[in-house]
Formats: C-alpha cells, sequence, structure tokens
C-alpha cells in the first residue's frame, strides 16, 4: 500500500457541506467564504511520547487530535468548518489505520466538520491537525477583552486530565471516567457559540486553569481574583485535596479543554437565565481586578503549570 492508496482507504469520506467544491486529491481544497464572515484557523501537533503513551489506544489518538483543535475554536465563538491532517506513521498497521480513521470521522461528522486535504510520511508517530473555522466578522471571542469588575467563569469541572496524569505517576489506577476526560475530552463548541454574545474574554484550559487565565489577564493588561474552593472539581478529585489540602491540580493540571472565559456584570444576568437549560455547568470562580497579575486566595502551596520547552 502506498500513500495514496493509504489516502483514498482511509481518509477520502463524503463531503457533505455544499461550501466545499474541491476535497481531498488535489494539491489543495478549495471552498467559498460566506460573505460577512472572517476565517478562523488554529493548529495543534500531538506527538507520541509527549501527548500520548504506545499503549494509548488509536481510536483516543484520533479523537483527541481533532478535540483539541475544536476546542480552540470553541474559545474564538467560531462555527468549526474544515479540517486537514498531517500524519506521520512508523508504518503501515491497517488495523490501526482503521481505528483512527473510523474515530475521526465519527467526531468530525458529529461536529460537521469537513477533512479536505493533508499529508501523510514515515517517521515516529505524529499527528497534525489544522482547523478552519468561520465567525461573523469582528464578533470572534479573543484573550484581550476582559475589563475590571467582569466575572471570572469555567465550564464543566476543572482537573480530572491532571488527576489522571497524576494517579498514573503515582502508581495508581485511574477511573474510566478520569481516562475518558484525558483521553477523549469534549470541545465545548455550543457554548462559544453562545458566549461569543455574552463574554468579554476567552480561553481554552490546556495548560491548566492559572497558566491560561494568566494569558486572559496579560493580553488585556487586567489581573484577577479566584477563589479555590469555587473552582468545580470531581468528587474523587475533592477526595484527594480533601486529604492533602492540594490545590495545585485543578490550578496546574492541564488537558481539561473547558473554557475560561469572563463576562461583564450587565450580561451576568443573561449568562444565568440562557444556562439554566443548558447542558453544561458553568462556575463563576472569581472577578477580574484593576492589579495586575492572578491573586489565588485560600491556597499558596508550590505549583506548576505545564510548558511545552
Amino acid at each position: 500500500m502506498n500513500e495514496f492508496d493509504l489516502i483514498r482507504e482511509y481518509f477520502t469520506w463524503p463531503i457533505k457541506d455544499p461550501s466545499v467544491t474541491l476535497g481531498v486529491g488535489d494539491d489543495a481544497a478549495l471552498f467559498n467564504l460566506e460573505q460577512g464572515y472572517q476565517l478562523v484557523t488554529t493548529t495543534d501537533t500531538l506527538t507520541e511520547g509527549v501527548h500520548f503513551s504506545a499503549s494509548t489506544p488509536a481510536k483516543d489518538i484520533a479523537h483527541k487530535s481533532l478535540a483539541v483543535n475544536l476546542s480552540d475554536i470553541a474559545a474564538m465563538g467560531a462555527r468549526a468548518k474544515y479540517f486537514t491532517l498531517a500524519i506521520t506513521l512508523p508504518k503501515i498497521d491497517k488495523s490501526w489505520l482503521q481505528e483512527f480513521s473510523d474515530s475521526l470521522r465519527q467526531l468530525s461528522e458529529h461536529y460537521e466538520v469537513s477533512l479536505i486535504g493533508g499529508d501523510t510520511t514515515r517517521g515516529p508517530l505524529n499527528i497534525n491537525i489544522t482547523m478552519i473555522g468561520i465567525v461573523e466578522s469582528s464578533k470572534a471571542l479573543t484573550r484581550s477583552g476582559a475589563r475590571p469588575g467582569d466575572g471570572v467563569y469555567v465550564s464543566g469541572t476543572i482537573g480530572d486530565a491532571g488527576f489522571c496524569f497524576w494517579k498514573l505517576n503515582n502508581g495508581l489506577v485511574p477511573s474510566h471516567q478520569e481516562f475518558k476526560r484525558l483521553n477523549r475530552p469534549t470541545p465545548r463548541i455550543e457554548l462559544g457559540l453562545i458566549l461569543k454574545n455574552l463574554a468579554s474574554a476567552c480561553i481554552d484550559i490546556s495548560d491548566g486553569l492559572e497558566q491560561d487565565l494568566s494569558q486572559i489577564l496579560e493580553a488585556s493588561s487586567v489581573g484577577a481574583v479566584i477563589e479555590v474552593e469555587k473552582i468545580p472539581i470531581s468528587e474523587a478529585l475533592f477526595n484527594h485535596i480533601n486529604d492533602t489540602s492540594d490545590w495545585s491540580i485543578p490550578l496546574c493540571g492541564g488537558d481539561d479543554y473547558e473554557l475560561c472565559f469572563t463576562v461583564p456584570e450587565s450580561n451576568q444576568e443573561a449568562l444565568n437565565k440562557i444556562f439554566k437549560s443548558f447542558n453544561v455547568n458553568i462556575t463563576r470562580i472569581g472577578v477580574v481586578s484593576e492589579s495586575l497579575g492572578l491573586q489565588v486566595k485560600d491556597f499558596d502551596g508550590p505549583r506548576k503549570s505545564y510548558r511545552h520547552f
């Protein structure tokens, strides 16, 4: 099987999006951009031994590779439309490729995002996805809009993936749910689409709550005060913190792929009304301040957020 056969067999799928006029199989893809919209693009690379272990199932690698890019699109308040896949394989393993392809296709169809091109080559296992989305002109959420007095919020629960890492590193067996939160995160696309009309700034939590919120604060030239006991966490992580008094996992764990966002006081009543019937929990954990930097109340223990280098 050569690379062209591989692409035809595993990554050439029917495209249902009428805006795509040319997809997989040519030198580049063609698609039409709706009037009044801007393109939003992001890219993420997942490498064996850094982002996942050699024992991670192909279906989980595929899911996470696509989900982390969808999460970036969600943080911009955009709608995901297209993606490209560049995959480096140590060898052609048809069973592995079928599992990877099926999982990637399943998630892409769920979020109605089309695979329009990419590349394949030989080498250590590496997956690079570039995602393209659209958002109404001048409506994108960014990191730079937070203002003093805005509430600081997060979606879902924080620290589950980090707790999974902690257990693995300490010879413990994570629960099924903890493995799922690490390997199969849920991108908050629907939440992002709502927040673009309510939030002043947003970021997805990939490198840890403390570090990613600090990115908003730096871009917005503001500070914030958060209360650790207001951070929403799972029952298992609560029990761990209750035993250790260590909040470093939800503050620094990373790989949550929840959204952290700020909302002006004038929009908080509307936010509360909308999310009474929404299927994702949101929690206010603090407030934006004029004083620069992030103040974490009720925990001053050692902590270190994820660093790529």
